[in-house]
């Protein structure tokens, strides 16, 4: 690829020598989410343009209605594509289409959409989205379970009250580290070599929630205990939080799909794109730990 008006080749000494950039802008959509705000603020440290798209920012994206979509678009060479609240949800495939038909028509060269790892469902929507990108590049980033869950999502109130309740049973699972992630996906979306490429990203080894639960309870200095439960029981739970009925069922059945064992296996993949190894959940939870993240 010869230097143009959307790429500038970095020489400095940051591991990056003689890798061309886009430095065209990149929509990023969900972008005050988990990963997006951390694409975001990588894309910006590296001079890249951005839109960063959300119901209620700047540049108005909303996954619940696509008459904003085209203007988030125009103008942008490349997007993000984190479709909430998972792919594997009814609907999210022909939201894939539909996006990849409006990235098409306004010219969109590159998409790096955000997948789970070992869901069938969120496969179909993957497909979705290649087979109406047109000439779009579309790379996929499948993820192994957020180890962030436990600081910024959901775990977080359990991991604060020390009491984990949730509906893995014994799997094991490679939480992956969001700066991974993130770093994955900007290299994706600003380097070449990525099209048509499927990464599933893991941490570097597998751990149970009871194991986790006990690495957390080392970083926060006081116990937290893993309780499994079922998926009806986890769900009832949510709905005493106010979940809705069906959102609630969704979201024990996709856990119990998830977490059955079949992604307990790591990748190299990190090591592949980033020329580095994955960050240690043990890092994570320190880190978090040391940053406030359980001060509640």
């Amino acid at each position: 690829m010869t230097e143009n008006a959307y790429t500038r080749r970095d020489d400095g000494d940051n591991g990056s020598k003689g890798v061309e950039r886009m430095t065209g802008t990149v929509l990023v959509t969900s972008g005050t989410g988990k990963t997006g705000r951390r694409v975001v603020e990588r894309l910006t440290a590296l001079g890249v343009p951005v839109r960063s798209g959300s119901r209620t920012g700047e540049v108005p994206f909303d996954w619940q209605d696509d008459t904003g979509w085209e203007a988030a678009l125009r103008g942008t060479e490349a997007a993000y594509v984190a479709y909430y609240p998972d792919l594997a949800v009814p609907g999210a495939a022909e939201a894939m289409a539909a996006f990849g038909r409006t990235a098409a028509a306004c010219g969109v060269r590159r998409l790096v959409l955000l997948s789970g790892r070992g869901e069938p469902q969120a496969a179909v929507a993957e497909e979705a989205l290649r087979g109406a990108a047109g000439r779009a590049e579309v790379t996929v980033v499948r993820s192994a379970f957020f180890a962030q869950n436990f600081s910024e999502g959901a775990l977080l109130d359990g991991v604060i009250g020390g009491e984990l309740v949730f509906p893995a049973g014994t799997a094991a699972e490679p939480f992956l580290d969001l700066d991974d992630l993130a770093d994955v996906v900007v290299a994706a979306l600003t380097g070449d070599g990525h099209a048509g490429a499927v990464y599933e990203l893991t941490g570097p080894r597998s751990l149970t929630f009871e194991q986790a639960s006990e690495e957390l309870g080392r970083a926060t200095g006081r116990p937290v205990r893993y309780v499994p439960v079922t998926g009806p029981a986890y769900a009832s739970l949510l709905e005493e939080f106010g979940v809705a009925e069906a959102e609630a069922g969704f979201l024990a059945e996709l856990f119990a799909t998830l977490l059955d064992g079949h992604n307990a296996a790591t990748t190299d993949d990190v090591k592949r794109v980033l020329g580095r190894e994955p960050k240690d959940f043990s890092g994570f939870a320190r880190a978090a730990a040391r940053d406030g993240a359980w001060q509640g």
